[in-house]
């Protein structure tokens, strides 16, 4: 499967051409989980990078993509984080990165989801304070 390329276009659009691309439920998951994730905080963009989409806000905070047989969101610092609901079910020997991965059929904690985003924008925002 062909991802869009980045050719300097905005990120939503190759987002939305990147969801349209999985014709089965893993489209619908990747829609589900962007609007999820993008309404856990105004203040939250989208971006494109490594073929996939990403969210950032004082650096990077997740990314979501799709494989043969699960959705992926990518936290880039959820070794930090606290997980109260026990989202995170893979990557977790990792030093930095956790992530939640999803089959088909799988229900979506939207307001767990939602407070680990806002941790990990929190955590940035945190790292970048002056000095």
């Amino acid at each position: 499967m062909k991802k869009p390329a980045s050719t300097g276009s905005k990120p939503s659009p190759l987002i939305s051409a990147y969801i349209r691309e999985f014709d089965d439920w893993r489209g619908t998951m990747l829609a589900g989980l962007r609007k999820i994730i993008g309404d856990a905080s105004p203040e939250l963009a989208e971006d494109w990078k490594w073929g996939s989409p990403v969210w950032t806000h004082e650096g990077l905070v997740c990314a979501a993509s799709a494989f043969k047989d699960h959705v992926k969101v990518n936290f880039f610092k959820g070794a930090a984080l606290e997980d109260p609901k026990g989202l995170f079910n893979a990557g977790l020997d990792a030093k930095t990165m956790r992530s939640i991965d999803f089959h088909e059929g799988d229900r979506v904690n939207a307001s767990a989801l939602k407070a680990l985003v806002k941790a990990a924008m929190a955590l940035n925002k945190r790292g970048k304070a002056p000095r």
